[in-house]
């Protein structure tokens, strides 16, 4: 097997400690996308941005892949463009994780860092005036803008989903970001069946979530449809934090901040359905990457002399 060939079929487990689904009756699924070989859920739709694209004669031998990130996409592409053979350049937000740093260097990719006030908006903004200032040197796949995006989740995750559930499955919910997964995702399952809610965790004002977006305070992306999604619910950072937490502490699933959003998320619209329900939260990555962040505490015992 080829590398890219191992992306997607990635394992949907149950909750069982901090969702009881006896007591409530009501199943709550992840499904744990930090098994990718690039450790994201944004593996998907970077290989499928940039072999289209390799397809179309849009990304020509020589040139550079430009694209903002605020980490997954990013390191999806780099570990595409280095198994392709492709330069990749790309801009980010400083307030990322040392962690996401770190791997893209270790990719091969060129960073160049924006205001971390800025957030992702800052590192789209000076992508596009790379790429309308560049003389052919790059492509930019633009993730917020690209068709293949949502297109990567409706070919690969829903029908995963779909499939692992048996059909059963009564609400997808994932966090709300370039909102690709979402619409892909919405697009696949409402075709499937009409009763399918699909339902975005959207983080609150001046959030510190990595990889989401507030759609009041951000760019919205070209591709997101709102009239696709069956509900919004809103998520704090103090909720998000903890649940993060308690998926390492009390199951076991060591994920990152985001998947804590879309668990929390999750198990708020599962309280409100009724006993037979199935509902599946997609966590984007591992906890790995956020290790030099605040969501997780160190304790170490001390040996006493």
């Amino acid at each position: 097997m080829k590398l890219l060939e191992s992306i997607g079929n990635t394992p949907l487990v149950d909750l069982e400690r901090i969702w009881d689904p006896d007591q409530s009756g009501v199943r709550v699924q992840v499904k744990l996308e930090g098994a990718n070989p690039g450790g994201s859920l944004k593996d998907r739709p970077a290989c499928f941005m940039i072999q289209e694209a390799i397809k179309s004669g849009a990304l020509k031998p020589g040139q550079t892949i430009l694209e903002p990130t605020s980490g997954n996409t990013g390191i999806g592409m780099a570990m595409v463009a280095a198994n392709l053979g492709y330069r990749i350049k790309l801009t980010m937000p400083a307030c990322v994780s040392e962690e996401r740093r770190a791997i893209l260097l270790a990719l091969g990719a060129e960073l160049e860092l924006t205001p971390g006030c800025d957030r992702t908006d800052g590192a789209i903004v000076r992508a596009r005036h790379i790429m309308e200032n560049s003389n052919g040197e790059y492509f930019m796949p633009d993730q917020f803008r690209n068709e293949h995006n949502w297109r990567a989740h409706f070919a690969t995750t829903a029908p995963e989903i779909w499939s692992q559930t048996a059909g059963e499955l009564t609400a997808l919910v994932a966090g709300m970001g370039t909102t690709g997964t979402l619409m892909g995702c919405a697009r696949y399952l409402k075709s499937r069946s009409d009763r399918v809610m699909v339902i975005g965790v959207e983080p609150d004002l001046g959030h510190r979530i990595q990889g989401l977006k507030n759609m009041r305070e951000s760019i919205i992306p070209d591709i997101y449809r709102p009239e696709l999604l069956s509900g919004i619910v809103p998520c704090n950072d103090a909720d998000a934090f903890n649940t993060t937490r308690d998926l390492a502490l009390r199951e076991g699933i060591f994920c990152g901040i985001s998947s804590g959003a879309a668990v929390w998320g999750a198990m708020a619209v599962a309280r409100d359905l009724p006993r037979g329900s199935t509902v599946v939260a997609i966590l984007p990555d591992r906890g790995d990457r956020y290790l030099s962040s605040q969501v997780f505490a160190s304790k170490c015992a001390i040996c006493p002399p």
